[in-house]
């Protein structure tokens, strides 16, 4: 089947974010008296908060009564003392670019918050390239479910096999597999190529991926 679009995660993909995820969340659970040391937070970034809180509130009753506190501590401090420190990994936007100039659509698949994508998106400069986006507030359930991913087929109007992710975490590789399409994933998210074998090809970064364009899976065309 040609390939017509690409389902692109943004934080750790194309912005150099998941540092400022982690910590943020870390030092909210550390607030609430929440044990969970930097890395295992790290470990986490990638999947939406209704996946991300149950790994260190695992009691239902207690989360259910943490989430909203949690979620609102840590929305301020994220965008108090981290949003602004986040910088595009090198040639995020060139990549999109290529991309639309070889006739594939770009629509974004992220566990973001809705609210925080239109900042991402400006971080990243690809506020005009992005044809649709999808984030946790349009599905039921986040990465690793398929939701996200499905719901931005949807709005492409496409067939599964028209479409390929790409991503930085095991998450976005396995949310993508249950939605039946293939990674191309990145290591820039902090993820190794071990952590990301399963994607159909793996790369240092977006500016790796482009230099590899015409050697990659986005060359695809039939």
């Amino acid at each position: 089947m040609k390939l017509k679009a690409v389902l692109c995660d943004i934080d750790g993909t194309l912005i150099d974010s998941n540092v400022q995820h982690a910590e943020s969340w870390q030092r909210t659970f550390a607030h609430f008296g929440v044990p969970a040391t930097f890395e295992e937070v790290l470990r986490q970034i990638g999947k939406g908060s209704d996946h991300l809180l149950p790994v260190f509130v695992p009691n239902k009753h207690e989360r259910e009564a943490l989430e909203p506190k949690l979620k609102d501590f840590r929305k301020k401090l994220f965008h108090r003392e981290y949003i602004d420190t986040i910088q595009p990994f090198p040639k995020s936007r060139e990549l999109l670019q290529r991309m639309i100039t070889e006739g594939l659509r770009v629509a974004v698949a992220s566990s973001t918050d809705k609210d925080d994508l239109p900042k991402l998106k400006q971080i990243a400069r690809i506020d005009d390239l992005v044809e649709k986006e999808t984030t946790a507030g349009d599905a039921a359930h986040s990465k690793p479910d398929p939701d996200i991913f499905q719901s931005a087929i949807g709005k492409l109007g496409l067939r599964r096999g028209e479409v390929i992710a790409l991503g930085d975490t095991p998450w976005d590789i396995e949310a993508a597999g249950r939605a039946g399409v293939d990674t191309i994933a990145v290591t820039c998210g902090g993820w190794s190529r071990d952590d990301l074998a399963s994607a159909v090809a793996v790369y240092d970064d977006p500016a790796h991926l482009l230099r590899e364009f015409d050697h990659s899976p986005l060359a695809r065309r039939s």
